[in-house]
């Protein structure tokens, strides 16, 4: 029996690990202002702040619009975040992939000489 980690093993298992930060730890995140907010509120010009353009999307401000539930508004945030990260990237890696495998010239010998 080998006991060699596999990618697919390695790549399920980092999946759900990601899956698990974003869905319960994330919880536990400090709700500190942080970077350019604490600077905002340190300085006092955080009063000419703006709504962002896109404020009320549906995964607006770390949390899902329709759940009361702040617990939950914010993994499920979390969750549609990560699996949309996981989409994107292996969606570039899948037809980088391919594009290689299509540009690289094939094994077999020349025989047209």
């Amino acid at each position: 029996m080998s006991s060699r980690l596999t990618t697919k093993t390695f790549a399920i298992a980092a999946v759900i690990v990601c899956l698990m930060l974003a869905g319960i730890l994330s919880y536990y995140a400090s709700g500190s202002p942080d970077g350019l907010n604490r600077v905002a509120i340190d300085k006092g010009f955080d009063a000419q702040e703006k709504d962002h353009a896109s404020s009320d999307s549906p995964l607006a401000g770390y949390a899902a619009s329709g759940i009361s539930n702040e617990r939950l508004s914010g993994a499920v945030a979390g969750v549609a975040g990560v699996a949309v990260v996981l989409a994107l990237g292996g969606g570039l890696g899948y037809v980088v992939r391919r594009r290689e495998r299509a540009e690289t010239p094939s094994a077999s010998p020349d025989t047209s000489a």
